[in-house]
């Protein structure tokens, strides 16, 4: 199908290798390729950029935490948790580095990106309980980082998006790390695929239903994903309880089969009386911010930067 994409995305899409996780070892090294080129390339003026670890949760191995830290600027700064995207089987911190060194230096703030561990070898909670442990880190360590433990935020895309929810519905029912502000974008919530947009996307560029399909059965195992009993914390779209959970922007594209996930949570924790703002923006795939010189792409970077400032302002 031909979809109206904005007319910069559509050129680039035409330059664009297809993401396709059916054989995930090809998927991994062709992924890997690209980010090895382009790592080398990244602007890192004004930003230190260090690796650490936070401890594993129960015994878990130790997770690895990329940690960016704006020069010459005093702190307190607001942090900034980040969780890569990339299906739950994809990705590591590598795949935000420009957009983090971005936020570093715009915000600007302490970005702590965290490697959580990938899907099939290992389902949920695993990729679950790192993200956590790496929240855990940053709060506890917010004073050594020159951030402030009050002014938390937590991004993230895609799988990313969906751990980010997930992680903040963990901290708010364990009494967890406080977090000012939830930023979801193209966010992975809904196991069950059954909104129109996850029906009828099956051919969009880089994602489509089929891989959003075995991105879940990677996640949950296979014949899971869509029966009862799936936990919140492993699909957020499901929580029957958003009361308490921090004041969250919203970002979803047109012709994505994640977009009305999104819109739904985003009226589901509007009716909860969460403080919530969702942008639809017209034209766009999953993936479209990749594409940085489009104006589409310069407005959905621009804007996240502009809530993620207000929603970790002092």
């Amino acid at each position: 199908m031909r979809y109206p994409l904005d007319p910069e995305l559509a050129a680039a899409v035409a330059m664009m290798p297809p993401v396709d996780i059916t054989d995930l070892a090809a998927a991994r090294s062709a992924q890997a390729a690209e980010l090895a080129a382009a790592l080398p390339t990244a602007d890192t003026r004004g930003v230190a950029v260090h690796e650490t670890h936070a401890p594993g949760h129960d015994g878990a191995p130790d997770v690895p935490l990329r940690v960016y830290r704006p020069l010459g600027v005093p702190g307190p700064l607001p942090a900034l948790y980040s969780l890569h995207g990339g299906g739950f089987v994809l990705g590591s911190p590598d795949v935000d580095h420009d957009t983090n060194l971005h936020f570093c230096r715009t915000l600007p703030a302490v970005v702590v990106s965290a490697d959580y561990r990938l899907a099939p070898e290992y389902p949920y909670p695993a990729a679950l309980h790192d993200a956590y442990a790496g929240l855990r880190w940053t709060a506890a360590h917010a004073a050594q980082l020159s951030a402030a433990p009050g002014r938390i935020g937590v991004w993230g895309d895609s799988a990313g998006g969906g751990l980010a929810a997930a992680i903040a519905l963990l901290a708010r029912d364990e009494g967890g790390p406080p977090i000012r502000h939830l930023h979801l974008h193209s966010p992975a919530l809904d196991d069950r695929l059954a909104t129109p947009s996850a029906v009828r996307f099956t051919d969009t560029p880089v994602w489509h239903r089929r891989n959003a399909q075995l991105s879940w059965d990677a996640y949950l195992g296979h014949g899971v994903p869509g029966t009862p009993g799936v936990p919140a914390y492993a699909a957020p779209a499901r929580a029957t309880e958003l009361r308490g959970l921090p004041p969250t922007f919203i970002a979803v594209m047109e012709f994505d089969p994640l977009r009305d996930e999104g819109v739904a949570f985003a009226a589901a924790l509007q009716a909860a009386g969460v403080p919530v703002e969702l942008r639809r923006y017209p034209g766009t795939f999953h993936g479209s911010a990749a594409v940085t010189h489009s104006a589409i792409a310069q407005r959905v970077t621009s804007e996240a930067v502009t809530a993620l400032r207000t929603g970790l302002a002092p």
